[in-house]
């Protein structure tokens, strides 16, 4: 989609700090981060949200895959992280370029077991 954000970022029409590529995903810092790691999985295929991308299941794998491959060459697999997707305006979604918010780095809050 020419006029989203993200996919000008995929483009590198937009600069953003990449943590993890492959074919299919890029990953980077979020600009605004709500913890200590917080980083965006983007799939370079664009939809517009999780419902959507849902009806590609190999899109969300690809997600997961990639998630999973970053976290585990790090220390958020074994400490800890949590991954959350807003969908739409009441669900908080800002940029309508389905993304998976990845969080750790410290003791998350909210959300207890």
């Amino acid at each position: 989609m020419e006029d989203c954000l993200f996919c000008k970022i995929i483009k590198s029409e937009i600069p953003s700090k990449k943590v993890f590529e492959n074919d299919n995903v890029y990953a980077f810092h979020d600009i605004n981060p709500l913890a200590k790691e917080h980083y965006l999985f983007i799939h370079k295929s664009h939809t517009k949200n999780v419902n959507e991308m849902s009806a590609n299941a190999e899109q969300l794998s690809d997600i997961f895959k990639a998630i999973s491959e970053f976290t585990s060459s790090n220390s958020l697999l074994e400490n800890g992280y949590r991954v959350v997707t807003n969908v739409n305006k009441h669900g908080g979604q800002t940029v309508f370029h389905t993304h998976f918010h990845v969080l750790g780095g410290e003791q998350l809050k909210g959300f207890g077991a």
